[in-house]
Order: structure tokens, then sequence, then C-alpha cells
């Protein structure tokens, strides 16, 4: 079996986009060819249809099988009829209907999660049947497969100050992710990169990554451009995964990698 290769993406806010990391960023897919490129949220920075239509360019010139699901950004915020009565219209006409994609190919599984709610500004949550339909899907994996959640709100904080964009039911929903096989769960929504391991009850291992903003200038501190690129392979019955962080180089030079974290997964 060739190695696994997931491109994650995060926080485009197409709106605030760079032209040249833009090309930098779709550069890096025609490179690396992945299985699949993750998009976890916040595509836009105001839902507006001419913001949708560059994420839509930008997604069909990845070239790349995809996984999107919105982010808080992607529900209109000042357009107040839009948000009540048709939250996602812009989002499901410029990205696609399913606001909870599934890839699945022989390398990997990944399961989106929508984890936006219009009746709050930026906090996401997780509902119960939401949990309970991702459990079934990982409990349908194959042992070869990487198996990943996306949702948008980190799951775990690793700066004070985050605790408060945690994404709500997250207690409930992170244990049963792991103990249904989860390996790991992908966010943004910080424009923080991070990879740090989850607390468990099983045993099991399993880690939420979180990455930067891709393509915006909304870039968080001295942090630049960011995305991540996981890979993973079994080899004799053993997991093999590693997550690489890719920063956007500013004197032009594209995106190269800055950090990687091997990561120990449970079967």
């Amino acid at each position: 079996m060739r190695v696994a290769r997931v491109l994650h993406l995060s926080d485009t806010h197409f709106g605030t986009e760079l032209a040249p990391v833009v090309e930098a960023v779709l550069a890096l897919a025609r490179e690396l060819a992945p299985d699949v490129v993750v998009l976890s949220g916040d595509i836009t920075q105001r839902a507006r249809r001419r913001q949708f239509a560059a994420a839509s360019a930008f997604l069909s010139s990845l070239g790349q099988p995809t996984l999107v699901i919105p982010g808080n950004h992607d529900i209109p915020l000042f357009n107040v009829a839009a948000r009540i009565f048709n939250p996602y219209g812009g989002y499901k006409r410029a990205i696609g209907m399913a606001l909870e994609p599934v890839f699945s190919n022989e390398r990997v599984l990944a399961i989106g999660v929508n984890t936006t709610r219009p009746s709050r500004h930026k906090n996401g949550e997780v509902s119960r049947e939401q949990i309970e339909r991702v459990c079934t899907q990982l409990r349908q994996a194959r042992p070869e497969q990487l198996r990943i959640v996306v949702v948008h709100q980190p799951v775990r904080a690793v700066v004070e100050s985050d605790t408060e964009n945690l994404l709500i039911g997250r207690d409930a929903a992170v244990p049963a992710w792991v103990d249904a096989g989860m390996d790991m769960v992908l966010g943004g929504h910080i424009h923080l990169p991070y990879v740090t391991p989850l607390p468990t009850n099983s045993g099991r291992r399993a880690w939420a990554v979180q990455a930067g903003t891709a393509v915006s200038r909304r870039v968080r501190a001295s942090i630049p451009n960011s995305v991540n690129v996981i890979e993973h392979h079994v080899d004799g019955g053993r997991l093999n995964c590693c997550v690489q962080r890719w920063d956007y180089d500013g004197n032009g030079r594209g995106f190269g990698p800055v950090d990687s974290t091997v990561l120990e997964l449970s079967r």
C-alpha cells in the first residue's frame, strides 16, 4: 500500500486572500497529489457571493478530491434574513449541498461534521446525533485506513485564551470518537497550528491537529500562512503517521516544511 497523504487547509477567508499565497497552495497541491484536500471551515470572510465564487474557483483549481465543511464565517452575518431563513444558501450554491461530507478510499476515511450554528456568532457545537453518526461511520472503517474527523472549532487548546473558542460538546464527542476508532480530529478557527494528544479513557492514542490560515492576510501574530501535510502508511502491521507543518515563505518561494510530528496511533 502506498503512503496516504492528506493536505489540510483551513480558514481561507476568501475576501481577504493573498493572490501569491493562493497560487502557492495550488502549486503545493499539484506537487503532493494528496488523496484528499481537507478544508476545515471559514471558507469565506463574510459569506458574500463574490467570496464564495472565489472559493469555488480555488477548489476547482486544486485538481484533487476535496472534503469541505462550513465555518462560522460562512453564514451571513449582516444579512439577517438570510442568516435566519437560508443560512447555508450561498455555501451550498458555491461549495456543494453536503454540509457533512465523507471521503473514503482504501487509505483514508475522513468524516466532516458541521459544527456551525446559525444562532451562534462564532461558537461551535456538536450534537448527540452527530456524535453517534460519526461513531457509526468510524466503526465501519477498514484497519488500514487513517481515520479522520473534521470539525471547525478546536477540541483542545494549547493557549489559555483559546479555551473560549473550544467546541461545545467536545467532552462527550472526543472520547466517543476515540473509542470508535478515530485517529485524529482536524480543526481550524483560531489560526494557530499545533498537534496535541487527546485525553482518553480507553488507552487508545488519538490527536488534535489544528491548521493556521492557509491563504488569508488574517494571520495570527508572527505565524505565517500555513497548511498541514499528513502522511500515513502501514508497514508490516505497524502504523506510521506523521504531521508536517508547511509555512509560506514571505520571499515568494512558496510553502516549505518547518515542523514534523510523528504520531503514535492505536488499533
